[in-house]
């Protein structure tokens, strides 16, 4: 109880989700008074992320940073630009597009969503969207990244499963195609009822410059994927190639990115990494003291009582899913929650834990746009300078289809496949 007690406290006056998961299983350590306990502690701490494959986060995140500075992300939204072509809400569509091919780079929601932002939301707001609306759709879109591969969400979630995270990758690629695709029939949708403004033409000569330019930088998903399915390199190896790629590309390509730079970038995606791991490792701790506390076994009991189904079983995860991802970041979140029901799935009802690893991550997705914490909606309002309130009320139809998409994957397993 006071564990529980300490955690709420924390969790209530803005404490980091780190720092409140480190204390709350200090606490509850102390509290029992077992010095193996006591002394375990700090292990426990450095075992979260004494594990290979985590070493994708912080390569990804520079990926993304080179990204940036190499003029790709731009080159990226021009290719969308010139597939879409001149229709009515076209800039809409080109968002989605664009935030496709970013998801099948960047793997993480929040650095997605931060550099969409400052691209694609003055272009809409030029084009005559709303702000509000062109922060929503920027934002929503970003909820593709943590399911198209590579993701930051399954890469942690292989590790913690011990499965492979290649074929992970590979099960989140019709998920995550067809959550884009719900989201561009919520904006056909929108756009009967909304005076879109249309996008502006273009030449063949200039849309031709754009698809070329565009597809050079394709090279770098290409090179994650190819080299997961092809055997030549681990997921962790493919996120190094994609560094290399892009270095390669912003250096001698688009020749925008320059050698001053690069420890400008590295500091950058060190810290944001050095958050996500020491949030992986205080989660890691958190997780342990709840398996120590027989939690899982007493979630086991209670559960099969209340679902006899598989599908019932998937259907009542994603309700306490849903929950916990209105708290709590995803990452830690799925350290946690991991370790509790993975067992429960897969010895009780005999789900495949690739299937349930999509379900979960697509599922705790949600939480990143949903208050009261909503990491993609602070995000988001911190860079375009709107209420995070009024990009939720935006944002919503986006997310309703996002948990329709997760009934659809809990009821429908063969839909996940690798």
């Amino acid at each position: 109880m006071i564990t529980a007690l300490v955690f709420v406290v924390l969790l209530f006056v803005g404490a980091p989700i780190g720092i409140v998961l480190a204390v709350s299983a200090a606490i509850y350590v102390l509290d029992t008074g077992n010095t193996a306990l006591i002394g375990s502690y700090a292990l426990q701490l450095q075992s979260g992320i004494g594990k290979y494959g985590l070493l994708a986060i912080p390569l990804f995140m520079m990926v993304g940073e080179m990204m940036n500075g190499g003029g790709i992300t731009a080159r990226l939204i021009g290719m969308a630009r010139a597939v879409v072509g001149t229709m009515k809400g076209g800039l809409v569509y080109v968002n989605i597009l664009a935030n496709m091919m970013m998801a099948s780079i960047l793997g993480s929601a929040t650095a997605q969503i931060s550099i969409m932002s400052k691209v694609m939301v003055p272009e809409m707001e030029r084009a005559g969207y709303q702000k509000t609306f062109a922060v929503a759709t920027t934002t929503s879109a970003g909820l593709l990244s943590p399911i198209i591969p590579p993701s930051m969400m399954f890469v942690v979630y292989g590790v913690l499963a011990q499965i492979s995270i290649g074929d992970l990758f590979i099960a989140g690629i019709v998920p995550g195609l067809l959550m884009a695709a719900g989201f561009m029939i919520v904006i056909f949708l929108i756009g009967l009822f909304s005076p879109f403004p249309v996008a502006p033409p273009l030449t063949p000569q200039e849309r031709v410059g754009l698809l070329r330019d565009g597809l050079l930088t394709l090279i770098i998903p290409v090179s994650i994927i190819g080299s997961i399915l092809l055997g030549i390199a681990t997921p962790t190896e493919s996120a190094a190639i994609a560094a290399l790629m892009a270095y390669l590309i912003g250096k001698f390509i688009t020749r925008e990115l320059s050698d001053r730079d690069i420890p400008k970038m590295l500091l950058t995606a060190g810290s944001n990494a050095a958050l996500v791991l020491f949030m992986v490792a205080t989660a890691n701790v958190f997780s342990w003291i709840l398996i120590y506390g027989q939690i899982p076994q007493s979630l086991a009991e209670w559960v099969v009582t209340v679902a006899e189904h598989p599908i019932l079983f998937l259907l009542l995860v994603n309700l306490i899913m849903l929950a916990v991802g209105m708290i709590i970041d995803g990452i830690p979140a799925l350290i946690m929650v991991v370790p509790i029901i993975l067992p429960v799935a897969t010895s009780v009802y005999g789900i495949d834990p690739y299937h349930l690893g999509v379900v979960l991550c697509l599922n705790l997705t949600l939480g990143l746009v949903t208050p009261p914490v909503g990491v993609a909606l602070y995000v988001a309002a911190t860079v375009s300078d709107v209420k995070a309130g009024a990009i939720f009320r935006s944002a919503l139809p986006f997310v309703a289809v996002a948990g329709i998409v997760v009934i659809l994957l809990s009821v429908f397993p063969q839909m996940v496949f690798r």
